[in-house]
């Protein structure tokens, strides 16, 4: 299948957005002198922290498998969309930027994400691209905020944009079971499952407990 220049050049004008948002990130003045130790701590941790999060998992996994749902262009313009702005969401968790609801807003992420894969919502493609970039900023935010004090920021948010997108991928190879009869089906229940997780992961939140 042929990619259009038109949607060659929005994922190229997402990447390097993201691109200058890493750049950026560079002139923290709190990592203005790291060690290659530093570097390479930061890259693992970061890219560990959402592959060790089930909540994250599973959202990251909805947005690839939402976006093959969807199509092209969905396909390629979601799972671009969610790193770029979680690089965002990640640098103001590492500036301790206040953002209320962080934890609910992460689990919130896969009861919606979820219910859009088991309802095959097909919506604009601007507003499932807004839905996925509101959500991004929570999950960024949480691994930001838990940036080591030992580790580079740059290489920290470099590993858990790697480890998103590594997720992303799955989801879209997830959904690429549509092309069989029984493929639709199957991943609306796997958008039900996705929203079962994610409220199971908020009903605590909800309760104090």
């Amino acid at each position: 299948m042929n990619v259009s220049m038109r949607e060659r050049r929005a994922v190229a004008e997402l990447i390097a957005s993201a691109a200058l948002l890493l750049t950026l990130a560079v002139s923290f003045p709190a990592q203005a002198h790291v060690g290659q130790d530093d570097i390479a701590g930061g890259l693992v941790v970061g890219f560990l922290h959402p592959i060790f999060g089930f909540d994250h998992v599973v959202a990251m996994v909805a947005v690839g498998i939402w976006g093959a749902q969807l199509g092209r262009p969905a396909i390629w313009v979601l799972p671009v969309t969610f790193p770029l702005v979680m690089a965002l969401g990640g640098v103001l968790g590492i500036l301790g930027v206040p953002i209320p609801g962080v934890e609910i807003g992460v689990a919130a992420s896969a009861i919606v994400l979820g219910a859009m894969i088991a309802f095959a919502v097909r919506p604009p493609l601007v507003v499932s691209g807004l839905i996925v970039a509101v959500f991004a900023i929570f999950h960024g935010y949480a691994h930001g905020a838990e940036l080591p004090e030992s580790a580079s920021a740059v290489s920290y948010a470099f590993g858990f944009v790697v480890a998103t997108g590594m997720l992303h991928a799955i989801g879209i190879l997830i959904g690429t079971i549509k092309r069989w009869s029984w493929g639709p089906a199957l991943l609306r229940v796997a958008g039900a499952l996705i929203a079962l997780v994610g409220v199971w992961f908020l009903l605590p939140h909800l309760t104090g407990g």
